[in-house]
């Protein structure tokens, strides 16, 4: 299961039926779980965690220290969950020390070629990356979240569940739950239906949100006021889930 011309550190903990394809570094500190299948040269530096039945494609790059240079060499760590896809030349980099020293990526997610995700970055699961997405470092991605290709968010900003970026979308503040966003800079541009529907959302739900779309977009209220209509609507667990995530916003929300 591991090709003999491999170069895999001795420290290295590695599930017995992993596969890991020629030309392939794997440093110490790193641990790969059951069913994962490592192609031919890839690098994984650690301290890094890669879990269950994850597929990693020639030539990515993952674990290996962070593009800051503040960056002093402190010991701070990846971690990957289970059933997650990385393609060819995607890059993961490990946390910084001044930054929470992780690096997190959850579980069933779909990275495509030339991604990268940066430093201190948290993505939740069931995300999909098309090619050439990046995070700067310190970005939150949440579920379900959709980026397209060349698709660049800044650092230190949230991507709310179910919300969806749209090809070559830059995007330099917080985009909040269910939303679509699109252009240069990145701007809302309705409420993600389609992506709902194919998730199984009710129609109940999706109208209840895109009156919240409309009350925070499209009213003319001041951001405040917008919010506490929402809140005293709370229509559905999913407008309380965009209230809230606008609530907590430091960087601001898309306008």
């Amino acid at each position: 299961m591991i090709d003999p011309q491999s170069v895999i550190d001795p420290a290295a903990r590695i599930a017995e039926d992993v596969t890991v394809g020629p030309f392939s570094v794997i440093g110490p500190d790193v641990e790969i779980g059951s069913g994962s299948w490592i192609g031919p040269h890839v690098v994984i530096q650690g301290p890094t965690r890669i879990g269950r039945e994850n597929r990693i494609f020639q030539f990515a790059s993952v674990g290996d220290i962070p593009q800051d240079k503040k960056f002093g060499g402190e010991r701070t760590r990846l971690e990957i969950g289970d059933r997650n896809t990385i393609r060819e030349c995607v890059t993961i980099n490990r946390g910084t020390g001044d930054g929470g020293g992780v690096t997190h990526i959850g579980d069933d997610n779909w990275i495509m070629a030339y991604c990268h995700i940066a430093h201190d970055c948290d993505v939740a699961s069931r995300t999909v990356f098309a090619n050439n997405a990046s995070l700067a470092g310190h970005v939150y991605v949440g579920d379900d979240v959709i980026l397209g290709g060349y698709s660049l968010v800044h650092q230190f900003c949230r991507l709310g569940e179910h919300s969806f970026l749209a090809f070559g979308a830059h995007v330099d503040r917080d985009v909040p739950p269910f939303v679509m966003a699109a252009g240069q800079r990145a701007v809302p541009r309705g409420v993600n239906t389609e992506g709902l529907k194919r998730r199984g959302f009710s129609n109940d739900s999706m109208r209840a949100l895109k009156r919240a779309y409309k009350v925070l977009y499209r009213s003319g209220l001041r951001l405040e006021d917008a919010l506490e209509q929402l809140r005293q609507s709370a229509e559905c667990p999913e407008v309380s889930s965009v209230e809230r995530f606008v609530r907590e916003s430091r960087r601001g929300i898309i306008r």
